[in-house]
């Protein structure tokens, strides 16, 4: 899985990014820096569709004097790392308003440019989003099912049904989704790439989304999120901790998101449901990024096996989240909290399919009690529930009872 030199992934939401280019005028491709975008943005590009990014000092310069100039010599065109130069959307506008074919703007962007509001306002009706997160175990070993797809088609002809290896497992979690990352068998030397793009990330790449912060509080503020990770995220207590104001927390965990550190996962509810906790949860995108910041190395990690369950329950989330980013479906992910506690890891809504509730055991063994959240669960979904998934470090498909299973956590990216 590792150490490979310069290894050609497949990208699976290419597809969709091609689709959507045969109808949509505008098709974006957003993502943390380092992913992959690049690379994807070139593989589209041609004789008749320059490629051109903003990192680009020179092109950068000449895209900011003159926005105008700049975009009406093209008539297809793909722009790498637009947030860098939101001035030029307007009049991307104006072109794919009085030219209005399809694919003639690929844009990429390493912050969410949703949050941009020039971006989301100018282009509403105009432009196909697509994330592209780092790489899948689906895409590493080249698994073309889709399993979150299969969790909904309950096929477990389909699931995995191979002994899980501990170690492979603590393999794929602690070296990362990025391919850079993914190249270095060493741990020493992942644990230093992901130093370096934590640095450049925090000290240059913020700059782009946010104009004041102070660097060192959004360090501190980053380093306690990743002890905080798997939880629910309460803004007065960090404030207090790191001596800042609410609102700047708010601010410095908002930036965050946006350049896909990490992603808040709202509560499910309903309006009928009055006792249901609003607070969100705070999960990291990239287990192994997780796991730098809070030092858990694999020495660390095999003498002290209660550092497991975070990282496994962010790993779960950032799979599940990849594999519905190149779904043909559109999902919709929660968590279940009440005011008794009782908890859902997630809650993955497909519709008009319904959801399905999943938990995420670090262990071997499945316990009665394991299922009190998703039969809580069940029983305020009604008939929208689908499904109940506990994803355990076991090695077998198993049944309780009608709707309910624990399957390997493999089974995400063996078929």
């Amino acid at each position: 899985m590792n150490g490979q030199q310069n290894p050609q992934y497949p990208r699976y939401i290419e597809r969709k990014v091609i689709k959507a280019m045969t109808d949509t005028r505008v098709v974006s491709i957003v993502g943390p820096r380092q992913a992959g975008k690049t690379t994807l943005a070139q593989k589209l590009s041609g004789e008749n569709r320059p490629y051109l990014t903003l990192d680009d000092e020179s092109i950068f310069q000449i895209a900011h004097a003159d926005p105008i100039a700049f975009i009406r010599q093209f008539e297809f065109v793909t722009i790498d790392e637009i947030q860098r130069a939101p001035e030029l959307i307007r009049e991307i506008k104006r072109s794919v308003d009085t030219d209005q074919r399809p694919g003639r703007f690929v844009l990429t962007g390493s912050a969410n440019i949703l949050t941009i509001s020039t971006v989301s306002e100018s282009l509403a009706g105009r432009m196909a989003i697509n994330e592209l997160f780092p790489l899948a175990q689906a895409e590493i070993e080249g698994q073309e099912y889709n399993q979150i797809d299969q969790l909904f088609e309950s096929r477990p002809a389909m699931y995995s049904s191979r002994p899980l290896d501990t170690y492979d497992l603590t393999r794929r979690i602690l070296a990362s989704g990025y391919p850079e990352m993914l190249m270095r068998s060493d741990s020493g030397r992942r644990r230093a790439w992901a130093d370096d793009y934590i640095r450049t990330l925090l000290s240059r790449d913020i700059r782009e989304v946010m104009n004041a912060y102070r660097l060192t509080d959004l360090k501190a503020l980053l380093k306690t999120a990743a002890i905080q990770s798997a939880q629910l995220i309460v803004y007065s207590q960090l404030a207090k901790s790191l001596k800042l104001s609410i609102p700047t927390v708010q601010k410095y965990i908002n930036t965050l998101e946006q350049m896909y550190l990490i992603r808040l996962l709202p509560a499910w509810s309903r309006n009928s449901l009055k006792r249901l906790v609003r607070t969100p949860k705070l999960h990291f995108i990239d287990a192994g990024l997780l796991a730098v910041l809070r030092a858990i190395a694999p020495d660390r990690l095999s003498q002290d096996r209660s550092l497991l369950g975070p990282l496994l329950e962010s790993f779960v989330f950032s799979e599940l989240l990849k594999l519905a980013s190149f779904s043909e479906h559109a999902y919709d992910f929660f968590y279940y909290r009440d005011k008794d506690k009782v908890e859902v890891d997630f809650v993955v809504e497909r519709p008009p399919d319904g959801l399905i509730g999943i938990e995420v055991k670090a262990s071997a063994t499945i316990r009665n009690e394991d299922w009190r959240g998703l039969k809580r669960l069940e029983s305020v979904a009604g008939s929208d529930f689908t499904g109940g998934i506990i994803f355990y470090t076991g090695d077998h498909a198993l049944a309780f009872g009608n709707n309910l299973q624990a399957l390997p956590v493999s089974m995400l990216w063996n078929g």
